[in-house]
């Protein structure tokens, strides 16, 4: 089943209590909060308080999106772990991760061999706290390409570790589209936005494009949320309309 969500990061500038009433006023279901300034790793009394305020408004927390990169780390159990403290604080049943700061045409052996070895000690440290890691599908990591993302979701192998999905800008619609139905026995959770030329437009100027993105992911097995990042000029008012559009694409 398909739920709807925001990215906090949308919103940087907003303090969490004004997320949890905008995305409660857009009739959305749930939050992704990020690790970089509304729930600082390591935070556990802010993580803990925005989890129970996020439920005490009839939200759920989807996932705790937090800037991990792995295999960037020197002590990754000590570094994770702080990652994986604030999750279990928020009560978040995912974690997301970056698949390291280089992006695949860039990538030697040593950092594929670094990355993938990350990714499985990071998925075990989360599985046993019953949390699931997935990693960002994006630029400038090993999932900035569909063949990239197979490769590192193949050779780490593990089955606590997933992936997001969300339209490579540069890329047109055949090959995102295509790029979607390849990572689908993988997929987690959906960042949606519509861009065209770097811009951020309106969600309703894809909703053609949207809708057949999600007819794909409502064929995957289980549930996952469809959360709104980014919206022309960051407008709250914006927000309000671009998550009109998605109840209406979610309820397909």
């Amino acid at each position: 089943m398909l739920y709807t969500g925001l990215v906090s990061i949308t919103f940087r500038k907003l303090k969490t209590d004004e997320i949890i009433d905008l995305v409660k006023k857009a009739g959305l279901q749930g939050i992704e909060w990020g690790g970089d300034i509304h729930v600082p790793h390591g935070d556990l009394k802010t993580a803990q308080e925005v989890g129970d305020a996020t439920r005490k408004a009839g939200l759920e927390v989807a996932s705790y999106g937090s800037y991990y990169r792995v295999g960037t780390n020197e002590d990754v159990e000590k570094s994770f772990k702080d990652v994986l403290l604030s999750t279990s604080a928020l009560n978040a049943p995912t974690i997301r991760v970056w698949a390291g700061n280089v992006g695949s045409a860039l990538a030697d052996e040593e950092i594929w061999t670094k990355i993938v070895e990350e990714s499985r000690l990071i998925a075990d440290m989360a599985q046993e706290k019953g949390i699931s890691v997935s990693y960002e599908y994006h630029g400038n990591t090993l999932t900035d390409t569909t063949d990239s993302a197979l490769r590192l979701l193949q050779e780490v192998n593990h089955p606590n570790i997933y992936t997001y999905w969300q339209p490579p800008i540069d890329l047109d619609f055949d090959d995102r589209i295509n790029g979607l139905r390849v990572v689908k026995p993988w997929l987690s959770h959906i960042h949606a936005f519509h861009w065209v030329n770097r811009e951020k437009l309106e969600l309703a100027n894809g909703e053609n494009e949207w809708r057949r993105y999600l007819d794909e992911v409502s064929k995957v097995p289980g549930d996952r949320y469809v959360m709104l990042e980014f919206v022309r000029n960051d407008l709250p008012e914006q927000f309000i309309e671009d998550a009109e559009i998605l109840k209406k694409l979610v309820d397909i």
